[in-house]
């Protein structure tokens, strides 16, 4: 997320592709409405169903689920082919200059890898600096084999895969690529109807390619902007809820690549940009873990970090893992896997050859109670479940980092009723005793438990919390003023760098501080703290021409006036030298100090992206023999349905619906929102309801290779039968906020999605996969 939903107000183009803004994030919806009324902004939505998002879009794209890729693929073509791209921010702020390797090559849907040319695909000097042309001429530069990659992707090849028909993929490339003018800015918005694919991170991609060949990243109403599905998404990725990393983005250690600190510091370090800085981040992380135990004579107490091992941690993986037997018991926190998880029954299945269980929520959810699931005899189930009542987020307080990355402190509203206990005091009261049961008997290894760094009062404070994670000096135990200050010596402690400087003088929770009125260009800096630095607009050092020039005067964030610098944002660049010293460094995260069209060795399934079908996919992949993403982990291929499959024939996407959130654990035990929607549904086109014999209401049965499960019919105009290729291809909409728990009770649709996730990141591919419906009578 790069831009505020507030900033929003600067775009001239938006670009909603995945996601329902109008209904899942009215307040953004909000900041784009204002844009469009006062500055005459356009609203595009691409989408497989007519969202109410859609229906109030200045351009409306209808796309086949699972050909995102292809989609933007398209408009990419479009902006070099029609040089709608903004040549000078292309040339000064990107790697389009970049030669690589001769030997690379991409051939039917196949990269060289980074193995196949030592490990780095740019060409270099005897010093190491990569080499370049300016002129982006020679046929081995980025802007060439960028050109060459995407020519493949012309509008009648993208309207074939996608279904879009080829006029209105033409209106949405020629007016979004309109904003690669130097005064116009274009904002794409996503959500998961981008990420949950086999490809999700190579579409995340395909959008960063196009917004920088437009210049539209670090400018005032650009960005490429994820839309969180829940308050503190954003917090909890900041803080390392996935498995492959640690606070503040760092990689997780891997026993086998860094069995050493200096073996991490090695290779985690790169020569150049701000990650430079990774020794001096981890060793406050660690010093925040472990205190005064953690010293320069046993690395900080690096080989007390648990380490990544040859087994696959993610979701699916640890399921797997589960199912095989060789995992004892697990702590599921605010989370409901047997309802939201791929391949539900199956999930369940798996829980009941766990010997416990831990279920942390504020109702018995359908994980607390898999052993309760339709068909399950308990007396099976040797699961030994436990249920730890928690505080709903209204009555506990602490901080919450929303989709523009801004961190705001909530206090409560209400105490919790009974003898629930918000996060902070049930995982306090876990570790204490857990560190009194090792005090007691010890334990295979007892120094990582034993040497905590854990004092925040009786009870637990979250203000203690808090001024840990912002970081002190250990030496004063004055709290940090920003990472600027971190030190690799261990004389400072952060539990996570990027939020250094959240809980200062300055930076308190609002209860501490004043709000002055609007200044600058609208971006409201004394409002709660933006990571990193409180920087609301990141790589704004892009909203400068090289020579310091803003783009667009009317919204400028910094220039060069008079010899020094004007900001009407925290820079994220040395504002104590010329312009000409940072016109070629403006992504400061990366390496290279410039945004990346080529991904040097960023992603395991290439450099570019490239469209590859979803793992079950009715027609076969049109750009090449390499049907889907050759990198993706298949546990369960017997599960997949064939391609063209004629006992699978129809696309399946999920989606969310307004009334309810999530898996529905907390709107299906409140009246008022189950009231208005009670009742999971299925949606189709009503040309596939007349060809099975189907009406409004009527019940039917969704069948994939991995289940089946009943639900009512809504038939609509929303979901319309899609021309791909030559074939009319209908969708059935599927809904998955209902389970066999709560007030109001529903089939688990996710028991007929697929275990299978992108090549990257591992999340499912919940919005593409192949079903089966049919009409179930009142009498079966």
């Amino acid at each position: 997320m790069t831009n505020h939903w507030i900033d929003y107000q600067h775009s001239d183009v938006f670009m909603n592709i995945g996601l329902n803004t109008a209904e899942n994030h009215p307040v953004s919806m909000k900041w784009i409405d204002k844009a469009r009324q006062e500055k005459g902004a356009k609203l595009i939505c691409v989408d497989p169903r007519i969202t109410r998002t859609a229906a109030v879009a200045d351009i409306y794209a209808p796309i086949r689920p699972g050909t995102n890729t292809a989609f933007l693929a398209g408009l990419i073509n479009y902006a070099l082919a029609n040089e709608y791209y903004h040549e000078e921010y292309v040339k000064h702020y990107t790697n389009a200059s970049y030669l690589i390797k001769e030997e690379f090559s991409f051939e039917d849907g196949m990269f060289t890898s980074p193995e196949e040319v030592n490990g780095d695909y740019y060409q270099r000097n005897e010093n190491g600096e990569i080499i370049t042309d300016p002129d982006l001429e020679d046929p081995n530069c980025v802007f060439q084999l960028l050109k060459d990659h995407y020519q493949r992707y012309d509008l009648d090849t993208v309207s074939e895969i996608t279904g879009c028909p080829k006029d209105s993929l033409k209106e949405v490339a020629k007016t979004f690529c309109s904003t690669g003018e130097p005064a116009k800015a274009g904002n794409i918005m996503y959500a998961m109807g981008i990420t949950q694919f086999t490809h999700g991170a190579q579409n995340v991609r395909s959008i960063a390619i196009l917004q920088l060949l437009l210049g539209n990243m670090g400018i005032a109403g650009g960005g490429v902007n994820a839309q969180r599905g829940q308050s503190n998404v954003q917090g909890s990725t900041d803080m390392a809820m996935l498995y492959h990393i640690i606070p503040g983005y760092m990689g997780t250690p891997s026993a086998q690549l860094h069995p050493t600190f200096e073996d991490y510091k090695e290779q985690e370090t790169p020569d150049s940009g701000y990650w430079e800085n990774t020794p001096k981040f981890i060793t406050s992380m660690l010093k925040a873990f472990w205190g005064d135990y953690a010293t320069a004579g046993n690395d900080y107490c690096y080989d007390f970090m648990p380490k990544l091992d040859e087994k696959d941690r993610s979701h699916i993986g640890m399921f797997r893992e589960m199912a095989e037997g060789n995992v004892e018991g697990m702590i599921c926190w605010a989370d409901n896997p047997a309802v939201s998880g791929p391949s539900t029954a199956h999930k369940r299945d798996y829980m009941g050859k766990l010997k416990w269980m831990v279920s942390i929520d504020i109702f018995e959810n359908e994980t607390a109670a898999f052993w309760k699931a339709p068909g399950v005899d308990p007396e099976e189930i040797d699961t030994e479940v436990f249920l730890l009542p928690a505080a709903l987020h209204v009555e506990r307080e602490g901080s919450i980092s929303n989709s523009g990355r801004w961190i705001q402190w909530r206090n409560k509203a209400v105490n919790p009723p009974g003898e629930a206990k918000s996060d902070l005091e049930i995982v306090d009261l876990i570790y204490k005793n857990i560190k009194s049961k090792y005090e007691a008997e010890n334990g295979v290894f007892p120094e990582p438990i034993l040497n905590l760094n854990w004092d925040y009062g009786e009870p637990a404070d979250p203000e203690t919390v808090a001024k840990e994670i912002n970081g002190f000096n250990t030496i004063t135990g004055e709290l940090i003023e920003n990472f600027t200050h971190l030190q690799s010596n261990g004389s400072t402690a952060s539990g996570n760098w990027l939020y250094c400087g959240y809980y200062n003088d300055h930076n308190a929770p609002p209860t501490k501080r004043r709000h002055r009125e609007v200044q600058g260009i609208g971006l409201h800096p004394d409002w709660s703290f933006a990571w990193p630095l409180n920087r609301r607009v990141i790589y704004n050092r892009c909203a400068a021409d090289p020579k310091g020039k803003p783009w667009n005067p009317e919204t400028p964030l910094v220039w060069y006036e008079n010899g020094q610098w004007k900001t009407n944002d925290v820079p994220d660049f040395n504002t104590d030298v010329p312009p000409e010293d940072t016109a070629n460094t403006p992504f400061i995260m990366l390496p290279e100090g410039q945004g990346r069209l080529f991904g040097n060795v960023a992603l395991v399934d290439g450099p570019f992206p490239e469209h590859y079908e979803p793992w079950e996919s009715p027609v076969e992949n049109i750009m090449s023999s390499t049907q889907f993403n050759p990198h993706v982990t298949e546990w369960y291929p017997d599960q997949r349905a064939e391609i063209d499959s004629e006992e699978y024939p129809y696309i399946a996407t999920s989606y969310r619906i307004t009334e309810h959130y999530q898996t529905g654990m907390m709107t299906r035990n409140m009246p008022w929102l189950y009231e208005t929607m009670p009742d999971i549904f299925v949606e189709i086109s009503k040309s596939l309801a007349d060809k099975l014999g189907i009406t409004k209401g009527e019940s039917v049965e969704v069948i994939t290779p991995r289940g089946k499960y009943q639900a009512g019919t809504c038939i609509t105009n929303r979901i319309r039968p899609i021309q791909v290729n030559g074939r009319k291809l209908e969708m059935v909409g599927l809904l998955w906020h209902w389970g066999y728990q709560g007030a109001a009770k529903g089939a688990v649709a996710n028991d007929v999605s697929p275990s299978i996730g992108d090549a990257n990141t591992t999340i499912p591919e919940y919005k593409a996969f192949l079903c089966n419906i049919r009409k179930v009578n009142n009498y079966d």
